[in-house]
């Protein structure tokens, strides 16, 4: 029954090359739509005129550099992740070293952190 459990989470943590090529997909997918967004966003700041940008509200100018900071702090973790990837470094925890879960990577596909190292990163915040 030990080795079960052990098998179970060899499996969970162990990515195979059909895992690798989704993630790598999804990654692909998540950088083009952060890319689109961003494009999108400074198009929006750049057609709006003197008059048009008067009459916006500071919380709807707040809430624009908000979303493009976010954008592209994800698409630099993107970026990040498939970096990882062409190096072989993909799936390993920056702070213990040890393999970060399949179920975290299919969820969060650009994690940096295993799931306990995250939660003591955001503890410490």
């Amino acid at each position: 029954m030990v080795n079960h459990q052990i098998i179970d989470d060899d499996r969970s943590t162990t990515l195979s090359i059909e895992d690798l090529v989704a993630l790598r997909e999804n990654l692909h997918e998540q950088r083009l739509f952060r890319q689109e967004q961003l494009q999108q966003l400074s198009a929006a700041a750049t057609i709006r005129t003197d008059a048009l940008r008067a009459q916006q509200t500071a919380s709807q100018l707040e809430v624009r550099v908000k979303l493009t900071a976010s954008a592209r702090m994800v698409l630099a973790d993107v970026e990040a992740a498939l970096t990882r990837m062409d190096q072989g470094r993909y799936g390993t925890c920056h702070l213990c070293r040890g393999p970060i879960s399949r179920e975290r990577l299919v969820i969060v596909p650009q994690a940096r952190y295993c799931a306990q190292c995250q939660q003591v990163r955001e503890a410490s915040r």
